[in-house]
């Protein structure tokens, strides 16, 4: 990971744990969260997560940003191909990306995390900038820290 983006992050970590410490609620650390990588991140345009339902859909849960999409299908679009491979999705021109939904057509890359809890897929955070290229690994690792505190300190 690149040094300087390594003590950002955890830098960024420390502030986190503070700030969820004593709350275990799952809406609140979701909202505070996502307040916090909002404000702490820069260079992007939205910042949330969508919840997994029963249906094999994710469903707009607490973010920041503009109007969002509301429902995303299990393997549609960035968010619905990381629940679906529980895989981290790092796209640096959506654009480019097979089946991309455009909530917001000034986002033009992507970082995607599942978040998956004793093998259960939960839901992802979703990431997006209006610059092309914005995120890379040094991205996905500290971000990947950042969310297992959140999990660490929330009850889902």
């Amino acid at each position: 990971m690149d040094t300087d983006k390594k003590s950002f992050y955890q830098l960024l970590n420390k502030q986190l744990v503070e700030l969820l410490r004593g709350e275990r609620n799952l809406l609140t650390n979701l909202s505070q969260f996502s307040a916090f990588m909002n404000a702490c991140l820069e260079d992007i345009n939205w910042v949330g997560f969508y919840l997994s339902q029963p249906d094999n859909d994710l469903l707009l849960g607490p973010f920041q940003g503009q109007v969002a999409c509301v429902r995303i299908p299990y393997g549609k679009g960035v968010c619905g191909t990381s629940a679906e491979n529980k895989t981290i999705e790092i796209v640096h021109d959506v654009d480019l990306f097979p089946g991309h939904i455009a909530c917001d057509s000034r986002s033009r890359s992507e970082i995607v995390f599942p978040i998956i809890i004793e093998d259960k897929l939960i839901g992802v955070l979703d990431i997006d900038s209006p610059s092309i290229g914005r995120f890379d690994q040094s991205d996905a690792e500290g971000i990947s820290i950042l969310l297992a505190t959140l999990i660490d300190s929330t009850d889902f």
